[in-house]
C-alpha cells in the first residue's frame, strides 16, 4: 500500500478537472503566473461589427478560433471570481488564454508526433472519476453538466488533451529529472536565509457568499448576514468541511472547501492578508471580495522548503476497490456507500469489512494503514483524509488506485528525524526541478513550433 501510494506523485486528471461542474477551468491558476503578452492587434473596420466565429493564431497549420478562446475566457474569469482574484482586465485576459491555449495545442501536437494515444476508454475513466468525485452516477453527472450548459463532447475532448498533456510531460520532463544529496544541501541553505513571507505555506478551507453582479443593498445585507451566521458556527466548532458543502458557492465545496497546500504567493493577498497571522484552526471573515462574502479556516501552515521538525501523523484504515470488467466504478461507490451505512448503523465494524472486501496488501491488517506523515499519501487520498476528524468515516473517494472508504482511527504529533527531514525535502527538490524542466521544455517545443497571428480575440 505504501509502495503505491508513495508521495509526490502528481495529481490526476480528474482531481484537475474537477471543477467543470461550476464552469471554472483548470488553467486559470497557471495564468496568474503568465507575464503580460504582447500580440498583434487587429485594426477593426470602420461600422462593422464581427459576429461569425474567425481564427485568431494557427499553430503549425492548425487552427484556434475566437470561439475557444471565448469559451475559456469564460471559465477561467468564472473561477478568478470565485476565488477572489484580483482580474486583469478584459483583453489582457483574453490574449493570456490565447498564448495558453496555443502552448497547449503544441504539447498536444508534440505528443501526437511521440505515438501517445489516448483511448475512449480513458477518457470515460476520467469523466466517470469527475462523477463519482462529486457523489453522482454517470447518468447524474451528465445531466448535471447539461443544466451548467456544459456540452459533454467538449468535456471529453478537454479531457482527452489534459491525459494528452500529462502523459507527454511524464515521459518528456518527470522520467528525466534527477535530484542529488548536494542538491538538497543547496536547497536547505537556500531557505534558511530566504524572506519569511516569500517561502509562507498556507491549506486554507473557504466558503463563499457569491454576491450577484447589481445585487441590491437588502440581497447584500441578507448574505452578509448569512456568512456571518456561517462564521459564528464555524468559530463555535461546527464542522467546517460541512458547513462549506452546505453553504459555499466555491466550486472546493465539493473537498470540503479546502484550497489544499499553497504558496501565500498563489493566494489572492485578501486571504493572505487576513490569515498570515492566524494559527492553524483560527477562522477569519466574513471578508469581502468582489466575488462576494468568504470565511476561511486556517487548515494548516508551514515555511516552504524546511519541513517542521515536529509534524502532525495520522492513522487510517482504508477499503479499496478496484474497478474492472465485473465492477464498474459507478457500482464500487455504491457498494462501498452501503458498507458507510452499515457502520454508522453499527452493523458491522470497519476492521471487519475491510479483511473481507479490501482489494489492497492492508487488507489483512483490516485496511491499518499505519502512522503516515504528510506527503506520504497521493494528494487526493491525503486530502480526504485530513479533513476527517477521528472516528469519521469518508464517503467514496476515487483515486489513481480505485475507489476508496478512508477512517481515521488516530493522529498524534511526533519529531522527524534528520534523516526523515532530509526525504521530504528530496521530495521538494524534485517538485522545483520538475517545474523548472517542465518550463525550459515547453519554451523549446513552443520555439521549434511555427505560430501565425491572425486577428486578435474580440469578446
Amino acid at each position: 500500500m505504501t509502495d503505491r501510494f508513495s508521495t509526490r506523485i502528481r495529481p490526476s486528471i480528474w482531481l484537475a478537472c474537477a471543477s467543470v461542474l461550476c464552469a471554472a477551468t483548470v488553467q486559470a491558476q497557471s495564468l496568474r503566473l503568465t507575464t503580460q503578452l504582447s500580440l498583434p492587434t487587429a485594426t477593426p473596420v470602420p461600422g462593422v461589427q464581427r459576429t461569425a466565429d474567425y481564427i485568431v493564431a494557427l499553430v503549425n497549420s492548425e487552427p484556434v478560433t475566437n470561439n475557444e478562446v471565448r469559451q475559456r475566457l469564460v471559465r477561467v474569469e468564472q473561477q478568478m471570481a470565485q476565488q477572489g482574484t484580483a482580474m486583469p482586465p478584459r483583453d489582457q485576459l483574453a490574449r493570456q488564454v490565447l498564448e495558453q491555449i496555443i502552448n497547449e495545442r503544441i504539447q498536444v501536437q508534440q505528443a501526437t508526433e511521440l505515438g501517445i494515444t489516448v483511448s475512449e476508454a480513458d477518457v470515460t475513466q476520467a469523466e466517470q472519476s469527475i462523477a463519482a468525485q462529486n457523489q453522482l452516477s454517470p447518468e447524474q453527472f451528465r445531466r448535471r453538466l447539461a443544466t451548467e450548459g456544459v456540452d459533454i463532447n467538449r468535456l471529453r475532448n478537454d479531457l482527452r488533451s489534459q491525459i494528452l498533456l500529462q502523459r507527454v510531460r511524464e515521459r518528456q520532463v518527470d522520467s528525466r529529472v534527477r535530484v542529488t544529496e548536494a542538491d538538497i544541501d543547496d536547497f536547505i541553505r537556500e531557505q534558511q536565509s530566504s524572506d519569511v513571507l516569500a517561502n509562507l505555506e498556507l491549506n486554507l478551507a473557504h466558503v463563499l457568499f457569491i454576491v450577484p453582479e447589481g445585487a441590491s443593498p437588502e440581497r447584500i445585507k441578507e448574505l452578509q448576514d448569512k456568512a456571518q451566521d456561517v462564521a459564528a458556527r464555524a468559530r463555535a466548532g461546527t464542522d467546517f468541511a460541512q458547513l462549506a458543502r452546505e453553504f459555499s458557492d466555491a466550486p472546493e465545496r465539493v473537498n470540503g472547501g479546502q484550497f489544499g497546500m499553497r504558496p501565500a504567493e498563489r493566494l489572492p493577498s485578501l486571504f493572505v492578508d487576513a490569515t498570515r497571522s492566524l494559527n492553524v484552526g483560527d477562522i477569519a471573515g466574513p471578508l469581502r471580495s468582489p466575488a462576494g462574502f468568504h470565511i476561511l479556516k486556517v487548515l494548516d501552515k508551514r515555511q516552504a522548503g524546511m519541513p517542521d521538525v515536529n509534524v502532525t501523523q495520522t492513522r487510517a484504515r482504508h477499503i479499496l476497490l478496484r474497478p474492472d470488467a465485473q465492477l464498474t466504478q459507478a457500482d464500487a461507490v455504491a457498494r462501498l456507500n452501503g458498507w458507510r451505512q452499515q457502520l454508522a448503523s453499527g452493523q458491522a465494524s470497519f476492521e471487519a469489512l475491510a479483511r473481507e472486501h479490501s482489494q489492497d496488501g492492508s487488507a489483512s491488517q483490516g485496511g491499518d494503514l499505519g502512522w503516515a506523515g504528510p506527503g506520504q499519501f497521493v494528494p487526493e487520498f491525503e486530502q480526504v483524509m485530513n479533513s476527517l476528524r477521528p472516528g469519521e468515516v469518508s464517503t467514496p473517494l476515487v483515486s489513481r488506485f480505485g475507489v476508496h472508504l478512508i477512517k481515521v482511527e488516530e493522529r498524534r504529533q511526533t519529531k522527524l528525524s534528520a534523516r526523515e527531514q532530509r526525504e521530504i525535502v528530496r521530495g521538494l527538490v524534485r517538485e522545483k526541478k520538475t517545474d523548472e524542466a517542465l518550463r525550459a521544455w515547453a519554451l523549446d517545443v513552443r520555439g521549434r513550433a511555427f505560430i501565425e497571428y491572425r486577428e486578435a480575440p474580440q469578446q
